[in-house]
């Protein structure tokens, strides 16, 4: 677990982390040389019931807020700093402004100095800072005076400490692991090392990781926890992780280490405003965002409804360079001039699309707070193309464990690699009825729509047609038979004069016995619905098609096959001259015959010749030539 500083400068932050620890945080000449925190400080704290934590140290100069923002992100609990003597200071609001906006779960004060002022002063700076914690909408805090210089009250802040981080509980190791990076620097004979705090998931020594948004591969040859070696880096925790393959330059504060390849760097958010400047924010207006240990500039560009202090909003925030974001992120907004915290929010998807945003205020106040509010979002918002399973950690902000509870929460359909909204499986159910329905108005002799012809006509994802028609199928509204769909009961409803044309057409076709009459003299003869009368007469069992322009009278074709079987001696060859001998007809109807013959099982090829399959398979009843 991670406790992070806050307050405003000279209040006592980094004495006070020396009291607790016994380390001196700040590191760099520059801060001992002017006595004050420039950028973060690092140092292990022994909690009795808790164990060893880390402490980040974060200047409190208003010229150093970024730091502070990097150090504050991604903590368990905000040790917000007020020096008795001195009482609440500009940096104090902003700092606990952060904080809130930050979603930080727990704030403990620390009255320092407490060796500088009387009872009764304490007092009032105590009621100051409850003040302020009404003012700013944070529950109210526990309050410990203390000394860095005598060490009053500093086993009542350590036990307080411990206390608050028991009620909060692990993070879970079982999610994506991400260490949003702080410092970067090179250690003769390891190479680049990264410093920074797992907010997600875990690290092996080893493992393969890739460095966002630079999208370099890498490997995690050697961690460090708290100074000491050590094989894996866990949620909740600082982490030292030694890269190889990458230079320094390559991972800068803000670089994101992770092992999943599912990140963006686009999203939509919801955004909260202060008061004195939430009507004056346009498209236009350049602000600052901070997330993690990223800073980037960025605009509003799409928002529904003017900004309001008063409720949140949902924006989508383009940035000038990638940031990345994982659903449920908090951020902080900062004006560039005059510097100033003026706001916040919570990523709700990172994927974000050049769309519209209509949202009522109920359900953006669901998205802030709601992994299922996230997810139902982010399905609706792919509609018909679905989201892939393996994004939706990413973009809602949970465990790969908590998918399926998601799923079933909001009624979504798998498929096999993809999730969908259950709107978006009623919408193509409809429009799996209006092309059945049409296509039996146009194809009134068709068994069914075929599959392809329905599939083209939907055009939505593969597994979403899949979903659907299992769906359907499942109810009874539909029924599929090989690659044709068709309505429940529907069979082919031929007019009388359809009736009329067939018993023409059989007829000929069986008058024409062993040379009957070609498709195209068929057309000649009755007209342009020839071809599906003569796949409706097919599927009666009446004719067969032996090749594309030719169909056989039944009772005609399995006397040639006798006549052919009964002529051939097992294992002998024949070339095609010996079988028209024997069979009596013209090379014209012989080998579209014998090409039947193979393909129905009862022949073979044997280099020029045929000879009889030792085993036949007569394959007239599902043989098919027709596209």
């Amino acid at each position: 677990m991670i406790i992070g500083t806050a307050g405003h400068i000279d209040h006592g932050k980094t004495a006070l982390v020396k009291a607790l620890t016994g380390i001196d945080a700040d590191r760099l000449p520059e801060e001992k040389r002017r006595g004050i925190t420039i950028d973060l400080g690092f140092a292990p704290l022994q909690l009795d019931g808790v164990g060893t934590v880390g402490m980040i140290d974060v200047p409190g100069h208003e010229d150093f807020v970024r730091s502070m923002l990097v150090g504050a992100s991604g903590i368990d609990l905000g040790l917000l700093v007020v020096a008795a003597d001195a009482g609440v200071m500009p940096q104090t609001r902003e700092h606990l402004l952060i904080l809130r906006l930050l979603g930080i779960p727990m704030v403990v004060v620390a009255l320092t100095k407490s060796d500088l002022v009387n009872s009764e002063w304490m007092e009032l700076v105590r009621s100051d800072v409850l003040a302020l914690f009404d003012e700013t909408g944070v529950a109210p805090p526990t309050i410990v005076a203390c000394s860095s210089k005598t060490s009053d009250g500093l086993a009542d802040l350590r036990r307080v400490l411990a206390e608050a981080l028991a009620t909060l509980g692990s993070r879970t190791a079982d999610d994506v692991f991400r260490l949003p990076v702080d410092r970067a620097f090179t250690v003769k004979g390891t190479g680049t090392v990264v410093t920074g705090t797992v907010w997600s998931g875990s690290l092996l020594a080893d493992e393969s990781v890739r460095v966002l948004p630079a999208a370099r591969v890498s490997r995690a040859r050697r961690i460090e926890q708290h100074g000491k070696p050590s094989n894996r880096a866990d949620a909740g925790s600082r982490a030292a992780v030694a890269l190889a393959g990458i230079d320094v330059d390559e991972v800068p504060r803000g670089s994101v280490v992770v092992t999943d390849q599912h990140w963006s760097a686009m999203f939509e958010a919801v955004v909260s405003l202060e008061s004195d400047v939430a009507t004056t924010i346009t498209p236009r207006t350049r602000l600052r965002l901070h997330a993690g240990a990223s800073e980037a500039g960025c605009r509003l560009a799409s928002v529904t409804g003017p900004p309001d202090a008063q409720k949140l909003v949902l924006a989508r925030i383009v940035t000038d360079s990638p940031v990345t974001l994982r659903g449920g992120d908090r951020f902080v907004l900062r004006l560039p001039a005059p510097l100033r915290t003026i706001g916040g929010g919570v990523v709700v998807d990172p994927y974000a699309r050049r769309r519209a945003l209509h949202h009522d205020q109920h359900q953006i106040e669901s998205l802030a707070r709601s992994a299922t509010a996230r997810f139902s979002f982010v399905l609706a918002s792919e509609g018909l193309r679905g989201v892939a399973i393996t994004d939706v950690p990413i973009r809602v902000g949970c465990t790969p464990a908590e998918v399926n509870n998601l799923v079933d929460e909001t009624g979504a359909y798998a498929g096999a690699h993809n999730l969908f909204a259950p709107v978006a499986v009623e919408q193509v159910m409809a429009s799996v009825r209006r092309i059945v329905a049409e296509y039996e108005i146009r194809a009134p002799l068709a068994p069914g729509v075929p599959g392809r012809t329905l599939r083209e006509g939907l055009r939505a994802n593969d597994e979403l047609v899949d979903i659907s028609i299992r769906e359907m199928e499942n109810s009874g509204e539909i029924e599929t038979r090989g690659p044709l769909v068709s309505r429940t009961g529907w069979a082919p409803s031929p007019s009388d004069r359809d009736v009329e044309v067939s018993n023409h057409l059989a007829h000929d076709i069986c008058a024409g016995d062993q040379q009957p009459p070609s498709v195209s003299e068929l057309v000649s003869r009755y007209g342009s619905s020839v071809p599906a009368l003569l796949r409706f007469l097919e599927r009666q069992g009446r004719i067969v098609q032996v090749e594309t322009d030719r169909y056989y009278d039944r009772s005609a074709l399995d006397a040639m096959i006798t006549r052919l079987r009964e002529a051939l001696v097992p294992g002998n060859v024949y070339v095609p001259a010996q079988l028209r001998d024997i069979l009596g007809f013209s090379r014209k109807f012989l080998i579209p015959f014998l090409e039947f013959c193979d393909r129905s099982g009862i022949t073979e090829r044997r280099g020029d010749g045929r000879r009889l399959r030792q085993t036949p398979v007569v394959l007239l009843d599902s043989f098919r030539v027709h596209p």
